[in-house]
């Protein structure tokens, strides 16, 4: 993997993190994106050295998340089964779906399968294998309606 990769997975990662907390604290942006700069990206936490992440990249997730929330949340809430909605999802994995559904629509500079396989990795942070299948099964028909 080379550094790029890494520092853009870090990112992934430390994006996904940070739309969690902001949904469970509603942190402000600003705020937000000073807090994960400042004490996240790329430190050291229980003795685990994180990959120093891609600061603009981590900041056009975020941002782009942010800023995109309700065309994204209804990208996402269209692929779900009937009977399910947004707020039935588990919360880390409504913001692995948000960061990527956001890559998928507005980063056309990346690969498909960078962006789904770069988020399955984020999902197995978390996640089994029928959690992380059903990320990959989402994000793939969001690719399908929003890259073709």
């Amino acid at each position: 993997m080379t550094r790029r990769s890494q520092s853009r997975s870090a990112a992934r990662l430390g994006a996904v993190q940070a739309l969690y907390q902001q949904d469970m604290e509603g942190m402000k942006l600003g705020p937000l994106l000073r807090e994960f700069h400042a004490h996240r990206l790329g430190a050291v936490i229980e003795e685990t050295e994180f990959a120093e992440a891609e600061a603009d990249f981590f900041d056009d997730i975020v941002t782009g998340v942010d800023a995109r929330r309700e065309e994204i949340d209804a990208l996402i809430a269209g692929k779900l089964a009937a009977g399910w909605s947004l707020d039935r999802l588990d919360k880390p994995q409504k913001q692995i779906l948000r960061a990527g559904t956001y890559e998928l629509l507005a980063r056309a500079d990346i690969p498909v399968a960078t962006v789904i396989g770069e988020y399955l990795d984020v999902a197995d942070a978390f996640y089994d294998k029928r959690e992380k299948n059903f990320v990959n099964g989402l994000l793939d028909a969001i690719a399908k309606d929003v890259r073709s």
